[in-house]
């Protein structure tokens, strides 16, 4: 019992990132390293993602092509519309911003390694996982700019260069990963734990970049606790909902328990390693922490969801 409820490191450190930099915001010079540090290191990101992508894994998930569409319908048609619904929040309940930070979330692609993982420990398929997970992922450095151009009328700026710049960012690295993992498949199996304290420190790092911008224009002046409290309620319905959905719809079209496992966990999440670059790329950095508010949190309760989650399928597992 004691162990569930120790909080997990990485969202101390995200929680940690974000206060230390609404109490003490880098700026001047040192902003501006960290700035240019930030792209870089996402690259990185995403190549050790590419790298990570076992070949044979791909080619086993990618027959699975109706858990894939249920997955990506999903992410990318059914958030869309919760999305929409919650902008019947605002005002009353919802501040415009932090509205339009729900429709980002509900607009960004699924993510990769709690995914994977959480499907791993619940015992489900996870090949599907890692090819649905990898292919939310690639699609939506299309699709997100797309939908946010539709959906969204907030100032964001969505043309060429910018899908030239999320290109470049995210999914160029990931394909020269993939390109170059038969020759360091190996090293990157062999370092994995550390390679993953990189991947969480880069979201960590652009965490403290976009909430020193949002101080400095003045976030918390216009967040109360309150707005914090509502938010936080409306992404845990967010994420009831799409829970729901994954396991009726999985169970509707006959899956087996390991598929509308890997249904679950992919089609639920949303990644904030994805989204925070997208993220910075169409929005002014002075309004990127408002908007990625809403993501954040519910990153935070799919990661603490997902894990109890995974457990108990697994020990229900074990006791069949």
């Amino acid at each position: 019992m004691l162990r569930r409820l120790r909080p997990d490191p990485f969202i101390v450190a995200l929680v940690g990132a974000a206060v230390l930099a609404s109490l003490v915001p880098a700026t001047g010079t040192v902003l501006d390293v960290l700035d240019a540090l930030t792209p870089v290191a996402i690259g990185l990101l995403f190549f050790l993602y590419g790298a990570r992508l076992s070949t044979s894994e791909t080619v086993a998930g990618l027959t699975h092509w109706r858990l894939h569409v249920l997955v990506l319908g999903t992410t990318f048609a059914v958030f869309p519309l919760l999305g929409l619904a919650a902008q019947l929040l605002e005002p009353r309940v919802l501040t415009s911003g932090l509205a339009a930070g729900v429709l980002l979330l509900c607009l960004v692609p699924s993510t990769v390694q709690s995914c994977v993982v959480n499907t791993r420990i619940a015992g489900g398929n996870v090949a599907a996982a890692v090819v649905g997970a990898s292919l939310s992922n690639l699609l939506g450095v299309f699709l997100t700019p797309a939908l946010v151009a539709w959906l969204m009328t907030t100032d964001a700026t969505v043309d060429a260069s910018s899908i030239l710049r999320i290109v470049l960012q995210l999914l160029a690295p990931f394909v020269l990963g993939q390109l170059l993992r038969r020759w360091i498949g190996a090293w990157v199996t062999r370092h994995d734990g550390a390679l993953k304290r990189f991947d969480r420190s880069t979201i960590v790092l652009v965490v403290f970049v976009a909430f020193s911008k949002g101080t400095d224009a003045g976030l918390w002046s216009s967040t109360s606790v309150h707005d914090l409290l509502v938010v936080a309620a409306v992404c845990a319905v967010l994420l009831a909902v799409a829970m729901a959905w994954c396991e009726g719809s999985s169970r509707l079209l006959g899956f087996s328990r390991a598929d509308r496992i890997a249904v679950l966990f992919c089609g639920s999440n949303k990644s904030l390693a994805s989204g925070l670059p997208i993220a910075s790329v169409l929005f002014p950095g002075s309004t990127v922490a408002f908007i990625v508010l809403p993501l954040m949190i519910y990153h935070q309760l799919q990661i603490i969801t997902g894990s109890m989650l995974a457990t108990r399928l697994a020990r229900h597992d074990a006791e069949r």
